[in-house]
């Protein structure tokens, strides 16, 4: 029976010449670890052959283009998975076709990054089909999209796991739009032992929630999540364990089509530990529903922060979620807003509310707390001032 490190040699091996042969620089030596070049003018043309290669430690680089059913798991820690060039490569799933049942990419690795790529199309048996399935230690994904697929990402319930979203855009993953019995989520995170989320453009739901984490701890900043017209998520963001959670300097929009008059949740299925904290911090939330709709449902036992949040919208008030402490809060009218119709949530410069805000970390106690940063769209983020500081997720003005 051959080595297997022998046979990845050997295959290495050709891959160099065929790219001597071809000037194409196909797989290159590092300090740290193989080159790996993917694309139809490499000599390693598919993903698969790729994920058969690398080994841990390798970098992974995907030409331009579409690739169809590319379904990978990969096994290798200290990974580094991107895509270049200025549009992303597309990685289309169809037919059913996945890795292990369950995905387009298994991460099974840590340590790994995944950078600059788009995954639709994903569909498997169990109706849980993701674009990426996280089953390591800790996944980092950058400046990816998902859309169309079962599930956006999924991750396994393991306690010692991570994983962190950057600058990425989930949107209309579901299973059957038409059917609202079929509950999907544009991101379902599991049992794991910390989620942060940042800088990052969630839309269009179909019956599940935009974000929904059982995370021990997490992070949810600087994004924008909002459902928009025609969008039917349940919850905008979903605790359903409750956990430590920091929801700071987010833009939260439920829509009028929703299929659940609550925007943010926390512990609906029950408390698993004993450190249920949610910090609401500096987030614009705004209720296209109406009279029915509710800015936040928090189940009995949590400890609420709620400081400096602008409502927008709806009938009810912050308060109705409980028990808690709730410190300059808002309700705001869009003309001190620049243009809540194309989703400009930026309070205008005459606003009483402008320098209105209170220091959290001095409220709470917790450090860190008060953003540095916002949302900037598409997908990115910015720094901000230290002053003025304003109730809301933008400090920056509108004239």
């Amino acid at each position: 029976m051959i080595d297997s490190a022998l046979m990845r040699t050997a295959a290495l091996a050709a891959c160099l010449i065929g790219s001597l042969a071809h000037g194409a620089d196909t797989v290159v030596a590092t300090t740290r670890g193989q080159l790996i070049r993917v694309g139809p003018t490499r000599d390693v043309r598919t993903i698969e052959d790729a994920a058969r290669l690398a080994r841990s430690g390798d970098v992974v680089e995907i030409d331009p283009g579409t690739y169809e059913n590319p379904v990978a798991s990969w096994k290798q820690d200290d990974l580094t998975i991107r895509g270049v060039g200025a549009v992303r490569p597309r990685l289309v799933a169809s037919d059913g076709v996945s890795a292990e049942g369950k995905a387009i990419w298994v991460i099974k690795g840590s340590r790994v990054a995944i950078e600059n790529l788009e995954f639709s199309g994903a569909t498997v048996g169990d109706r849980n089909g993701a674009g990426i399935r996280h089953e390591g230690g800790t996944l980092t994904v950058r400046n990816c999209r998902f859309h169309h697929n079962q599930t956006g990402l999924l991750t396994w319930n393991n306690g010692e796991s991570e994983l962190v979203v950057e600058s990425s855009e989930f949107d209309h993953n579901a299973i059957t739009p038409e059917n609202r019995s079929d509950i999907s989520h544009q991101i379902y995170v599991g049992s794991i032992a910390r989620f942060t989320l940042r800088s990052s453009y969630f839309h269009h739901g179909a019956v599940g929630h935009l974000v929904k984490t059982r995370a021990a701890e997490n992070r949810i900043e600087f994004n924008r999540i909002t459902d928009e017209t025609g969008g039917r998520s349940s919850y905008e963001v979903e605790f359903p364990n409750g956990g430590v959670a920091y929801v700071v300097g987010n833009v939260i929009e439920q829509s009028a089509t929703t299929e659940n008059p609550v925007i943010v949740s926390f512990g609906a299925e029950g408390y698993r530990g004993t450190d249920n904290r949610l910090y609401l911090v500096n987030n614009t939330l705004v209720d296209h529903l109406g009279r029915r709709g509710r800015f936040l449902r928090v189940r009995a036992g949590g400890v609420v922060e709620a400081i400096d949040n602008l409502i927008i919208g709806g009938a009810g008030a912050l308060e109705n979620a409980g028990p808690g402490r709730y410190v300059g809060n808002h309700r705001v009218k869009s003309t001190d807003l620049a243009d809540v119709r194309s989703y400009d949530y930026r309070l205008r410069q005459r606003s009483k509310l402008v320098r209105k805000a209170v220091d959290p970390d001095v409220v709470t106690g917790v450090p860190g707390l008060r953003p540095t940063r916002e949302y900037r769209h598409p997908a990115g983020i910015a720094s901000v001032p230290l002053s003025p500081y304003s109730p809301g997720a933008l400090q920056s003005l509108a004239p």
